[in-house]
């Protein structure tokens, strides 16, 4: 054999070898981080039911005509001093391009536009909404994209924790990152069943730096229960004390929700 045609056969069999001890990494990348946007409407009586309407008959469909298949509204449990007064929708975008033209998309969307008319253009004595603020939040690298739980049991029963965690300075909650993402915090909420929807930084928000995620229940019970079993746990308690990770949440906004009938998950 030639030596450059040995030199040849040598570096493809290097190439393979080098290829298969790679795990298959170059034929299964890892999935996209998406970014998620959530919409809370501050309302006030009759306006709950306004938001409803144009939620469940304008604004959802025209998100799935967009390409967006699930959207999430949320409001507070009966119980909750903010029931009535705050509905929360969650929107997953797969880019950030999807994200800043849905504006765009939506104004094309005549369907969307004669469907939400009376909601878009309500005249300024009869506003739907006192006031709606947004959050863009973008997926941790450990958990890239959404998941959606299944539950069968009545919707009235269902319970979904939205939590944000706040740090004091921007280096403390990128440690706070690092606990879940690293730190395998997340695989403690996969290993305890916590039904996780997402976990996401705060790109854009009022309360930066911060975090948020959503974890998801049949009922109350089930909540509680859950809990119990994290702040029991071995991982937890060897995780939590690590120094690394000391005073990286300053403050918790912890929201329980329960799903409207019409929406997605």
């Amino acid at each position: 054999m030639k030596p450059a045609i040995r030199f040849s056969a040598v570096f493809a069999v290097l190439l393979l070898v080098t290829a298969l001890s790679a795990d298959f990494s170059f034929a299964n990348p890892p999935a996209k981080q998406e970014f998620y946007e959530i919409r809370i409407y501050h309302v006030y009586g009759p306006q709950d039911g306004k938001v409803d309407a144009f939620l469940k008959d304008a604004f959802i469909p025209a998100l799935h005509r967009a390409g967006i298949a699930k959207v999430g509204v949320f409001k507070p449990l009966e119980t909750d001093l903010q029931s009535g007064k705050k509905i929360f929708v969650f929107i997953p975008y797969k880019t950030l391009e999807q994200y800043s033209s849905l504006s765009e998309v939506l104004a094309k969307d005549k369907t969307y536009q004669d469907a939400g008319k009376s909601f878009l253009a309500a005249p300024f004595n009869e506003a739907p909404y006192k006031r709606h603020e947004s959050i863009l939040l973008k997926a941790f690298k450990d958990w890239p994209q959404a998941t959606f739980p299944e539950y069968t049991n009545p919707v009235s029963e269902r319970v979904y924790e939205l939590r944000s965690y706040e740090s004091s300075t921007e280096d403390l909650a990128v440690r706070k990152i690092h606990m879940f993402n690293e730190g395998k915090e997340i695989d403690i909420f996969t290993k305890l069943n916590f039904n996780a929807v997402f976990y996401g930084e705060v790109l854009a928000g009022s309360s930066k730096p911060n975090l948020m995620y959503m974890t998801t229940f049949t009922d109350m019970k089930s909540h509680d229960e859950h809990w119990k079993a994290f702040g029991a746990s071995d991982e937890w308690k060897a995780l939590s004390p690590k120094e690394e990770y000391k005073n990286t949440v300053s403050y918790i906004d912890r929201y329980l929700l329960r799903p409207a009938n019409y929406s997605d998950f």
